[in-house]
């Protein structure tokens, strides 16, 4: 693996297509979650405090919950957001499980997952987001139309 090189390496369908499945899956295990239980009683990892906690001293602007209902991409996946997101996901190596795999986001806590309203993240930006949302009881509109 020493003489590997991800710059130059060729995407493999076949790996392609499992990832979207297992992309897929999570999408559709937090929905099924969220349509069965309110989100401020969920606990998507066994760190959700901690997560949250670290959040909010790395990520100030996570205290307002208006913040948090509309995640901007392009802040997001910035330079100074990338920078920002890298520090904070280091804290987690090696605690939360697959924290830097890829998974899909809603930009949107108001709204379902739909083609224009989801961003690839990774799993710890997911987790950090869905946890403060969940917090703030953005997400318990999808449980109380049941």
């Amino acid at each position: 693996m020493a003489s590997f090189d991800a710059e130059t390496a060729d995407n493999l369908e076949d790996i392609e297509r499992q990832f979207a499945v297992k992309a897929v899956q999570h999408v559709e295990a937090y929905w099924n979650l969220l349509s069965a239980i309110p989100g401020s009683k969920l606990k998507l990892t066994p760190h959700d405090n901690e997560i949250f906690e670290t959040l909010l001293q790395d990520f100030p602007e996570f205290l307002n919950p208006e913040y948090v209902k509309n995640v901007n991409e392009a802040e997001m996946k910035g330079a100074l957001g990338k920078e920002r997101w890298r520090k904070f996901m280091a804290k987690f190596e090696g605690k939360v499980e697959d924290y830097n795999f890829g998974t899909i986001m809603r930009t949107k806590s108001d709204e379902e997952y739909t083609q224009d309203g989801t961003i690839f993240v990774l799993r710890l930006q997911f987790y950090a987001v869905e946890i403060c949302r969940n917090r703030y009881g953005l997400n318990e509109w999808e449980c109380a139309k049941k």
